[in-house]
C-alpha cells in the first residue's frame, strides 16, 4: 500500500461514518473494491482506535443501514505505526444495493447517486432480465403475421436454427412469447410500435435537404433506413485491370449497417427519443437513446477482448438468427475490419447525456484508384411510366385511384412498370411501408420525387 490516490477499486476514509458504507454500496453496486479508514485523501495516516467491540458495532452499522444487507471483510494493518482499518466488498449478486434507500455506484474515483433508469437496468441485469422480454398490451393477432413469415425464411435459410411451420410455437421456442403474451420485442418486430428512426442529409449543421422518418417493424426497419443512407452518399467506380469495374462507398456499407443495427438493437426502449441518424458531405453521426449498457466502457469498444453486455437479448437474438448479427459483442470490431480497407475514415464513439453516439468521418482524401471514375450513386432509369406516375401525384393517392388516371387496367402491369420501379428509387413512398397490401394504401412523392417532377416538367 504504497500509493494513497484514490481509483475505482479504492477510497480513503479519515474515520468511520456513513461515507464509508455509502462507498461499499457504490462498490458492491459496481465491480468491488475496498474502504481503508485510518488514511485521509491527502495521503496522511491518522490511524484508528480499534476497542473489543468496534469492529462489531461498524459491521453492524453497515448491516443496518444497507438492504439487501452488505457484510463486507474487514481487518487491520499498520501502516506509519499507526493502526488502519480495510473494508473489502465484492461486486453484490443482487443489485441494486441501496443506503438507506439510496443507491449508489463508483465512477472513476468517486461515488455517484443512481438514476432511476439505472435503478431499473442494474435490476434487470441482476436477474438477468431483458428488457425487451417484458410483456406488451397488444396481441398477436395484432402482429404482422405475414412479416412474421418472412423472418421465420430467413431463419431456416440461414441455417442457424430450424422453425417449423407454426407461428404460435415458433414464437414461444424463440421467447417472442412469454406466458402467452406477446413481448415488446415481437411488437417491435412485427408489430405497429412508437418507436422511428429518423435521417437526415445535411449540407452544414442546420441545412437540411431532405430527410426521411422510417417508422415500421425493426424486421424491415433496417433496410429502408439503409435504401435512405445509400441514396445521400457517393459511389464510384475503379478499373484495376480486370474486365469488369469495381465499386467502392463513400462509406464501408458493412459499417454503416452494424452501426445502424448497433442503434437498433442496444438502445434504450424506455426512452421514446428517436434514433437519430445524420449525413453530412464528409461524415455519419449515428445518436441512439441509452449509454453503454452494464459495466461496458467506451474505452473497452478500442479493444477486440470486449465483453458485451446485452440491454435487449431477444432482439440481439433475432438479428444474430438472420445473419444481421454475426456474433455477440463483435459489432465493432467488425466495424474496425470493415474501415481497413478505408484509411481516410475515423470512427469515434461517446457519451453524452443519456445517448450513444458514434461517428464516421472522412479525414483525407481516399488513396487514388486506377482510372478513378467518380461519380454519384447511379440514379435509377426515369421511364416514361414513372414520370407519368409521379405526375399524377400531385396529391397522395390509392392504387386504384392512380390506375383510373392513367387509364391502365392490368394491375399487374402498373405494379411492375409504374409502382416498383418509383419505389425502389425512392421518388414515392407509402403512408403504410410496414403494410404493403393495406386496402388504404396510399401513395406520395418524396422530397426526391418532387425533384424529378420538377426536372421533367421544365419548359
Amino acid at each position: 500500500m504504497d500509493s494513497t490516490v484514490e481509483t475505482q477499486h479504492t477510497e480513503y476514509k479519515k474515520s468511520f461514518g456513513k461515507e464509508v458504507t455509502i462507498s461499499l454500496v457504490a462498490f458492491a453496486n459496481t465491480n468491488g473494491g475496498r474502504v481503508i479508514v485510518g488514511i485521509g485523501d491527502n495521503g496522511k495516516v491518522y490511524g484508528v482506535t480499534i476497542g473489543p467491540e468496534t469492529i462489531q458495532r461498524y459491521l453492524n452499522e453497515v448491516k443496518t443501514s444497507t438492504y439487501p444487507q452488505l457484510f463486507p471483510k474487514i481487518h487491520t494493518e499498520e501502516k506509519a505505526k499507526k493502526t488502519i482499518l480495510i473494508f473489502e466488498i465484492d461486486e453484490f449478486p443482487i443489485k441494486p444495493v441501496s443506503f438507506k434507500n439510496r443507491y449508489y455506484k463508483r465512477v472513476h474515483n468517486s461515488n455517484h447517486m443512481l438514476t432511476l433508469e439505472e435503478i431499473v437496468d442494474l435490476q434487470q441485469q441482476s436477474l438477468s432480465i431483458s428488457y425487451d422480454a417484458y410483456p406488451s398490451p397488444v396481441t398477436l393477432e395484432e402482429l404482422n403475421h405475414k412479416l412474421i413469415g418472412h423472418f421465420f425464411e430467413r431463419v431456416n435459410t440461414r441455417g442457424r436454427l430450424l422453425l417449423q411451420d407454426i407461428l404460435f410455437t415458433n414464437l414461444v421456442k424463440l421467447k417472442l412469447i412469454r406466458d402467452e403474451k406477446v413481448t415488446l420485442a415481437a411488437n417491435l418486430l412485427f408489430g405497429d410500435h412508437d418507436f422511428s428512426i429518423r435521417i437526415g442529409r445535411f449540407k452544414g449543421a442546420a441545412t437540411i435537404i431532405d430527410d426521411s422518418v422510417v417508422k415500421a417493424p425493426l424486421f424491415t426497419a433496417i433496410d429502408e433506413a439503409m435504401i435512405f443512407i445509400k441514396k445521400h452518399i457517393n459511389l464510384s467506380y475503379h478499373f484495376d485491370g480486370s474486365i469488369q469495374r469495381k465499386e467502392r462507398w463513400q462509406f464501408p456499407l458493412e459499417a454503416l449497417r452494424e452501426l445502424l443495427l448497433n442503434a437498433v438493437v442496444h438502445r434504450d426502449y424506455k426512452n421514446f427519443s428517436d434514433i437519430i441518424i445524420k449525413i453530412f458531405d464528409d461524415r455519419i453521426v449515428f445518436t441512439n437513446p441509452g449509454k453503454l449498457y452494464g459495466n461496458l466502457s467506451l474505452e473497452d469498444l478500442e479493444h477486440d477482448d470486449y465483453v458485451s453486455s446485452l440491454r435487449n437479448k431477444l432482439l440481439a437474438e433475432v438479428f444474430y438468427l438472420t445473419g444481421d448479427i454475426e456474433r455477440y459483442g463483435t459489432g465493432f470490431i467488425r466495424i474496425r475490419d470493415f474501415l481497413k480497407d478505408y484509411p481516410e475514415i475515423t470512427l469515434s464513439v461517446a457519451e453524452k447525456g443519456d445517448f450513444f453516439r458514434a461517428e464516421l468521418r472522412i479525414d483525407h482524401a481516399p488513396p487514388q484508384q486506377v482510372t478513378p471514375q467518380v461519380t454519384p450513386q447511379v440514379t435509377p432509369q426515369v421511364t416514361p411510366q414513372v414520370i407519368r406516375l409521379i405526375q399524377a401525384l400531385n396529391i397522395p393517392r390509392g392504387r386504384r385511384e392512380l390506375q383510373d388516371r392513367l387509364a391502365l387496367r392490368d394491375r399487374e402491369h402498373f405494379r411492375k412498370k409504374y409502382l416498383q420501379p418509383a419505389l425502389k428509387a425512392g421518388w414515392i413512398s407509402m403512408s403504410k411501408p410496414d403494410n404493403p397490401t393495406a386496402a388504404n394504401q396510399k401513395y406520395s412523392l418524396t422530397t426526391l420525387g418532387k425533384s424529378i417532377l420538377t426536372k421533367h416538367t421544365r419548359p
